[in-house]
């Protein structure tokens, strides 16, 4: 395992939950098919607080995990990209000075999910900056699949928020959202907000949006929502007068009972947020109104459509961004800040 020293590459690490470090380490060797990448900007993703705040969660920190084979310490950070400074061996199209974005998800190549190409499914799955060293460091090392290359016309702050667009987009694809359709998204984050953009794009009549926060709100009407409801005071429609698909991008109980309740006889709940405990569901209120529950799980294939996507203007991820911080000051700024309450919704570091 690489360890800190005085010189090496300054890089967000995390040790235990509330102990992120902002320190030098050893500029790892490439091994064949890994890319060596100047990080520009990399995004600060909810599963990161989560890590921060009461982690280990996905962090390895007994044994290792399967494809990087690291344990904790490890770099932070799955929302970046970069410029390549270098390759082992044979990279594909990947050459030395061009753009990239990192789809950070770690697949093996052989199991069953993989053959079929739903690597986001892969039986070793992973991510980079959790399972293994990431992106919130001034370099980064990533294998070259995981990398695809950027056109002029995306620039660095859009290219650090493809990765939770495409957790968006892969949600709306396996939804079946079709144009003229009416949406309800339970929760304003950052995937919230994405979902509401795209879905805005892809055709929908209605977009009903639900959070806590008044300024997360306001954000989504801009982004395209044509209703919003303060959950604190309200709820999202009754099923009377139901959606005909509803995302769930919080990963807590009322927002998943808020969701379900929101849809029609014969709609779809997508299943976005992650939970950090068991969910309860009404079966009976389910399977009497043919209600139909899609879980969504990271992504595959969308990278090449987002970059597509905003290169000709269609969506625009970076609306999202509230805050930019220098490396030195992404626990302090960052981490720290997101922590409290407050209308913040992603924030980049800066590299």
């Amino acid at each position: 395992m690489d360890r800190p020293n005085d010189t090496g590459i300054l890089s967000a690490v995390w040790y235990a939950a509330k102990d992120i470090r902002i320190e030098r380490r050893v500029r790892p060797a490439l091994a064949p098919g890994e890319v060596r990448l100047r990080v520009t900007r990399c995004g600060i993703c909810g599963s990161d607080m989560h890590e921060y705040l009461n982690g280990p969660h996905a962090i390895p920190v007994n044994a290792p995990h399967p494809i990087s084979d690291l344990v904790a310490p490890l770099v932070l950070g799955h929302e970046f990209a970069g410029e390549v400074l270098e390759i082992n061996g044979n990279c594909g199209s990947v050459n030395v000075g061009q753009r990239v974005a990192v789809e950070p998800e770690y697949r093996c190549g052989e199991c069953t999910a993989c053959l079929r190409g739903d690597y986001n499914l892969c039986e070793k799955m992973g991510f980079a900056g959790l399972m293994g060293h990431g992106g919130m460091a001034e370099e980064a090392v990533v294998p070259h699949y995981m990398l695809h290359l950027l056109p002029d016309t995306v620039t660095d702050r859009q290219a650090a928020v493809l990765e939770p667009a495409a957790v968006a987009l892969h949600a709306l694809r396996r939804s079946g959202l079709m144009a003229g359709q009416s949406v309800a998204v339970v929760g304003a984050g950052p995937i919230g907000l994405l979902l509401v953009q795209l879905s805005a794009v892809a055709g929908a009549r209605r977009i009903v949006v639900s959070d806590v926060s008044d300024a997360r709100l306001a954000r989504a009407r801009a982004l395209g929502a044509t209703d919003t409801v303060n959950s604190v005071m309200g709820h999202l429609p009754t099923q009377a007068q139901g959606v005909d698909v509803a995302f769930e991008a919080v990963g807590v109980q009322p927002a998943l009972d808020d969701a379900i309740q929101s849809v029609r006889k014969g709609g779809k709940v997508v299943l976005v947020g992650l939970f950090g405990a068991p969910a309860r569901i009404d079966a009976f209120d389910l399977v009497n109104r043919e209600v139909e529950i899609i879980p969504s799980c990271g992504y595959r294939h969308v990278y090449a459509d987002l970059i597509g996507m905003i290169a000709g203007g269609v969506v625009d991820p970076s609306l999202i961004v509230t805050r930019e911080v220098p490396l030195t000051e992404a626990v302090t700024r960052g981490f720290e800040i997101l922590a409290a309450p407050n209308d913040d919704v992603k924030v980049l570091v800066v590299l």
